[in-house]
């Protein structure tokens, strides 16, 4: 991420940053400190997914201001359809110096994951109270088909609707008849020489053993996969996406 991130930005022009930090503390959860320095790096809005509690300590951070609050820990964001009570936010609606609005959406889906509310009617309610015209859905999904149907449901309503959760980037970016940009999976930014970030040789034993072992992050071929979105402020529709896959 340092050493591509900040040349996107500047080249491309980017105007809002959205990372997913789901596994950015050493493949399992973030920290305070490590979303301290993706944002010094110039996240605007971070999301995560079903390892957003692996890191205890997180927790205190995201709880540390109060829901209306600016500050950097009410931009770190947990799945929105997470049950009443669970710590933390589901969406962060903010404003860029340029005076653009913009919201961003964390939800998690059903399908082969750990059991939450339904984020197809819990983006449904969020889009109710959201008053800006930009807004990027991440879907923490397993299943494919589940990402494409929500970005089906939410077409011409959202800017974007983007996976993540299986770290694999897909071929299937387009923007979709009513204006909203897709992709099933952006993808992974960390190791691939390793089998979705972990060591090849820890996964392969796993396979063939069948026997619980210790995962750790691997160190070969960083690349950072990214997608690119361009759309119209003022209504909020998109009009173009593209893959961005940058190695070292």
């Amino acid at each position: 991420m340092r050493e591509h991130l900040t040349h996107v930005i500047a080249e491309r022009k980017v105007d809002l940053v959205v990372i997913n930090a789901e596994n950015a503390a050493g493949g399992f959860g973030v920290t305070p400190a490590i979303a301290e320095d993706l944002f010094d790096l110039g996240a605007h809005v971070l999301t995560t997914g079903n390892h957003v509690w692996d890191k205890r300590e997180i927790i205190e951070y995201m709880q540390s201001v109060p829901e209306e609050s600016d500050e950097r820990p009410r931009k770190l964001i947990r799945p929105a359809n997470y049950v009443a009570g669970t710590p933390g936010h589901g969406f962060y609606e903010g404003e860029l110096p340029s005076g653009q609005t913009y919201a961003v959406i964390n939800l998690q889906g059903r399908v082969f994951m750990a059991q939450s509310d339904d984020p197809f009617r819990t983006a449904d309610a969020l889009l109710k109270k959201i008053k800006a015209k930009v807004i990027l859905v991440d879907i923490h999904a397993e299943a494919t088909s589940e990402k494409a149907a929500l970005g089906w449901y939410l077409d011409g309503r959202v800017t974007a609707v983007l996976g993540t959760h299986t770290h694999v980037p897909t071929a299937d970016d387009r923007v979709l008849p009513g204006g909203t940009a897709y992709q099933t999976d952006v993808g992974m930014s960390g190791p691939y020489d390793s089998v979705i970030g972990v060591e090849k040789e820890m996964v392969l034993q796993r396979f063939l053993s069948n026997m619980p072992g210790k995962f750790e992050a691997a160190k070969g071929d960083p690349r950072m996969a990214a997608t690119l979105i361009e759309c119209d402020g003022k209504t909020g529709r998109a009009h173009s996406i593209q893959r961005l896959l940058l190695g070292e």
